[in-house]
C-alpha cells in the first residue's frame, strides 16, 4: 500500500521514498545514496496505446554506472515500481527493459532509475515472459532417434548432427518462449518453421508442455493447446527465402547453435545461428534472434545476415482454405505493413477462431507473393539486415479477439503503433 504524507514532511522521508516497493529500507552501513537519472517517455500517438516496451539503451545509461549497479537497477513511476529488467546478454536490446501498460494520448511519463541501495533486496517481479530450450538427458542416440527419459532445461545447444524431425530430443522440438497472452516455438531441425500455443491462462505454461506425454500438446489442455497448422508451410512469421516462386526455409545448414539469453519477467529472447545457409545459390550465416515483451502477442524478429547479398528474405503464413489474405503495404511514418488471415484455422475439432498476421517496415517491402502452401511477403535486407514482426491471436484466450471485425482493428492499431514508436529522452 502506498502511503500519502502531508507536506511537510516530504523532505523528511525523501531518501525513505526512494526505496523500491517491496525492498527492503533499511540502510545500515550505506554512506551515499547512489546516483538517479531520468526517462521520459513520449507517446506521439493521439490516442492511448497499450503494453509499451521502453528500452533505455547500454549506450545511453550514465557512464558513472558500474556493471554491478546496472545489474541492479530499478524504474520509478513516481513511488510506484515498475517492473523492469536489465539485459546484458541480449545481442539487439542491450540495456535497461520495461514495460508500461497503458499511455495516454499525447503523454509524457518521467520516470527515475536508479541502482538499488547496498543492502536492499530486489523485489520479485511476477513471471510475464519467458523463453526455454530443454533436452532428454541420459539416454542415447538410435536411428536418429534419441532414447532416454528425462528433460533437462539448458541455456544453450550447439544442434546434433543426429537430429532430424521426431527424434523426441527436444521437448516440443525445439525453443520456445511466450508472453502472458500467447507462447510459440519453432523446430530446431531442418523444418525452421514457427508454430504457436494458444493459452488459456496468462499464467507461464511451457515449463510444463510435453512433460505429460511427448506431443499431448496437439491435443486440448487445461493450458491451452498447439494450434496451428504448419507442415511444410511457413506457419508464422518463419525466415525464408523466395526463390524460383516457392519459399526456401532455412533448410541446408553446416551446423546451428541456439540459445536462451534472457528470459525475463518482462522480456524474454531466443537467439540462433545458422551457419552455412545453402538457398538461391548463397552461403549464409544468419544471426536471427526472436524476442516477445509482455502484455503482447507480437514477437520481434530481428536477422544479421553475413557471406552474400540476397535480393530478399521472406516470411509469411499458412494457407488455409477457410481464409482470405488481407495485405497491406503500409506507409512510412503512418504505418507499418502487414499481411493476415482470420478464420477457424486451428488443429482443435471442431476448429477455433485464430488471427496469424506479420508486420513489417514498409521501407523493407518488396513485393507479395505466394507459393503452393504460403502467403508470402518479401523484405529487402539494408547493409544484412532485417526485421519483422509476427503475432497470433487464438479466439479462446483470455478476453480474446473474437471477429474478423476485432482482428483488423487491431492489426491496424498494432500497424500504426509500430511506425509510430514511443520516443525515450535520458536525462543524466
Amino acid at each position: 500500500m502506498i502511503r500519502k504524507y502531508p507536506t511537510w514532511i516530504h523532505g523528511a522521508l525523501s531518501l525513505l521514498l526512494l526505496a523500491p516497493l517491496g525492498c527492503a529500507s533499511s540502510q545500515t552501513g550505506t554512506s551515499k545514496a547512489p546516483d538517479a537519472f531520468t526517462v521520459e517517455v513520449s507517446n506521439p500517438l493521439k490516442r492511448e496505446r497499450e503494453s509499451v516496451l521502453v528500452l533505455v539503451k547500454e549506450e545511453d545509461l550514465p557512464k558513472q554506472l558500474s556493471s554491478a549497479s546496472r545489474q541492479r537497477l530499478v524504474v520509478m513511476d513516481g513511488t510506484q515500481e515498475i517492473p523492469s529488467q536489465y539485459n546484458s546478454k541480449d545481442a539487439e536490446n542491450r540495456g535497461v527493459v520495461f514495460v508500461l501498460d497503458l499511455m495516454k494520448a499525447g503523454e509524457t511519463r518521467k520516470l527515475t532509475i536508479r541502482p538499488l541501495e547496498v543492502g536492499a533486496s530486489p523485489t520479485t517481479y511476477p513471471k510475464r515472459t519467458q523463453a526455454e530450450l530443454s533436452k532428454k538427458v541420459g539416454g542415447r542416440w538410435e536411428n536418429r532417434k534419441y532414447i532416454g527419459d528425462d528433460f533437462q532445461n539448458i541455456d544453450s545447444l550447439r544442434v546434433p548432427t543426429e537430429l532430424t524431425d521426431h527424434s523426441y530430443f527436444l521437448r516440443y522440438e525445439g525453443p520456445g518462449w511466450e508472453s502472458d497472452k500467447v507462447g510459440y516455438r519453432f523446430y530446431l531441425d531442418w523444418r525452421n518453421a514457427i508454430d504457436v500455443f494458444g493459452k488459456k491462462t496468462p499464467e507461464m505454461v511451457l515449463q510444463n508442455v510435453g512433460l505429460d506425454g511427448y506431443d499431448s500438446y496437439h491435443n486440448q489442455q487445461p493450458w491451452g493447446m498447439d494450434v496451428l497448422k504448419v507442415g511444410k508451410a511457413l506457419g508464422v512469421g518463419t525466415l525464408a527465402m523466395y526463390d524460383n516462386g516457392k519459399v526456401v526455409r532455412v533448410e541446408k545448414t553446416d551446423s546451428t547453435y541456439s540459445k536462451i539469453p534472457q528470459n525475463g519477467p518482462v522480456y524474454s529472447s531466443i537467439l540462433t545461428d545458422y551457419y552455412g545457409w545453402q538457398v538461391a545459390g548463397h552461403k549464409l550465416n544468419v544471426h536471427s534472434q526472436l524476442s516477445i515483451h509482455a502484455g503482447t502477442r507480437m514477437t520481434n524478429h530481428q536477422i544479421r545476415l553475413d557471406g552474400g547479398q540476397p535480393q530478399n528474405i521472406a516470411t509469411g503464413l499458412i494457407k488455409d482454405k477457410t481464409t482470405k489474405l488481407v495485405s497491406d503495404k503500409g506507409e512510412t511514418g503512418k504505418r507499418y505493413g502487414y499481411m493476415y488471415t482470420y478464420g477457424p484455422q486451428t488443429l482443435n475439432t471442431p476448429p477455433d477462431n485464430i488471427g496469424i498476421a506479420v508486420l513489417f517496415n514498409p521501407e523493407d517491402f518488396i513485393t507479395f507473393s505466394d507459393d503452393p502452401l504460403s502467403h508470402v511477403v518479401q523484405l529487402k535486407p539494408t547493409n544484412g539486415r532485417a526485421q519483422y514482426y509476427f503475432l497470433a491471436a487464438w479466439e479462446l484466450e483470455p478476453n480474446g479477439i473474437k471477429t474478423e471485425e476485432q482482428f483488423r482493428e487491431y492489426i491496424s492499431r498494432t500497424a500504426e503503433e509500430l511506425a509510430n514508436p514511443v520516443k525515450v529522452k535520458v536525462s543524466k
